[in-house]
């Protein structure tokens, strides 16, 4: 619920720098299945078994394998509500940045452009030697385990178990939290760090900090207003669009 002041909409009328922050939830509500915990199993295999470094050493096959899988399942899913929100956000403000923990690409089939997806995206894949970046199609792959033209593995271009989150990602999301007027926290549980942290380093340099999700999280007390439940229902209402069936993608700056 909200604790007083300004609704969300008189605050981004107001700001001219504005971060958001997403998480599972928002792909949730277009149906992307949970692929880790409870019912998260693939084969006998756990998400933990083979997100790793070490799982994609031994066996580069079968992480393929399951990477494909997941993709394919993802190809189903539609952007959401909430997903067209944002992109009509990042319209509305001068200064905008979409921070995402979400590899779905979800966000950029909506039309997101001005973002920093932490943790990769399942639809890009990295040379195991060289580091270059190549997209992947929506179809099955030809080629299990793929290979760069250079001949070495590709890997999925995401961030594992055990991995540092790319250097450049971080930086870019901490800067743009440091120097916001209007931090928007959606579909997270806020418990998964550094980027947990990004609304606290917003709020301690005197941004307002709102928070739409299912549940209450470690983030409410933190938060100025906090809004609990679908973010496909409650952001478009809260930023007071009105959102077309299929909005055009704003145009790259």
């Amino acid at each position: 619920m909200a604790k007083g002041g300004p609704g969300l909409a008189e605050r981004v009328a107001a700001a001219q720098r504005v971060v958001v922050l997403t998480g599972a939830g928002v792909s949730a509500e277009s149906g992307v299945p949970t692929f880790r915990g409870t019912g998260g199993l693939w084969r006998q295999y756990r998400a933990e078994d083979l997100a790793t470094p070490e799982a994609f050493g031994r066996d580069p096959r079968l992480v393929w394998e399951w990477y494909d899988w997941r993709r394919q399942l993802i190809a189903r899913c539609a952007p959401n509500a909430a997903h067209f929100a944002i992109v009509h956000l990042e319209r509305q403000v001068p200064e905008f940045l979409l921070v995402t923990q979400n590899v779905d690409g979800l966000h950029r089939r909506a039309g997101s452009v001005k973002m920093v997806e932490l943790h990769g995206n399942l639809w890009r894949a990295r040379c195991s030697r060289e580091g270059t970046i190549q997209d992947l199609p929506e179809t099955p792959l030809a080629e299990i385990p793929p290979r760069c033209a250079c001949g070495w593995l590709l890997r999925p271009d995401v961030v594992w178990f055990g991995e540092a989150l790319p250097p450049p990602a971080l930086e870019r999301a901490l800067l743009a939290a440091s120097a916001c007027d209007l931090f928007l926290v959606v579909g997270t549980s806020a418990v998964v760090h550094p980027a947990a942290s990004l609304p606290v380093v917003a709020k301690e340099h005197g941004a307002p900090v709102i928070e739409v999700n299912l549940e209450p999280t470690p983030l409410t007390a933190l938060a100025h207003e906090s809004h609990h439940g679908k973010a496909g229902d409650l952001l478009p209402r809260l930023l007071g669009f009105s959102l077309a069936p299929d909005p055009q993608p704003p145009t790259p700056a």
